[in-house]
């Protein structure tokens, strides 16, 4: 008995007959001019860090750093590069991988929720609140004193001078 394929053995599986192959936006003008920057990119760093090698060898001890940099930078790049097809063919697919997450209630932890308040709370006899908003009007009223001047100055400040 032979088994079907699975959907990660087959770039098709999730096709529908007589539509176009899931991997064929890969060979689009957009996509090709990003494989070829891709590939000068890396090749780019891979040479970089030969160039820092060879100025290391010669004496320059701070190339020592880069050499080892420019080869770990390109493959950044590469897994970059991967998990971004490889999102793009969950989309394709139809998986928008933000959308199989769920609300923001299954992704966060146990015991922190979001929750809406359905009214503000009255803070009206807090004392230290009622200080501090008067504090915050008093500034906004600097601010906009001094639009136009110099930042931080009062109009008392301005004339003074």
């Amino acid at each position: 008995m032979i088994a079907a394929p699975c959907e990660r053995d087959t770039l098709n599986a999730m096709e529908t007959p007589g539509s176009a192959p899931v991997w064929r936006f890969l060979i689009t003008p957009r996509w090709v001019g990003w494989h070829i920057l891709m590939v000068l990119s890396v090749w780019g760093m891979l040479w970089l860090g030969d160039w820092q090698l060879h100025r290391a060898m010669a004496g320059n001890g701070l190339s020592w750093a880069y050499t080892f940099e420019w080869p770990l930078f390109a493959g950044f790049a590469i897994v970059f590069w991967a998990r971004t097809i490889r999102d793009e063919f969950r989309i394709k697919r139809g998986g928008d991988p933000l959308a199989a997450a769920g609300p923001p209630e299954d992704v966060l932890p146990a015991g922190i929720g979001v929750r809406q308040v359905e009214a503000p709370a009255d803070d009206a006899d807090d004392e230290e609140l009622a200080k501090y908003n008067a504090y915050l009007a008093r500034l906004n009223a600097e601010v906009k004193g001094t639009h136009g001047k110099r930042p931080g100055l009062s109009r008392q400040t301005e004339i003074k001078r």
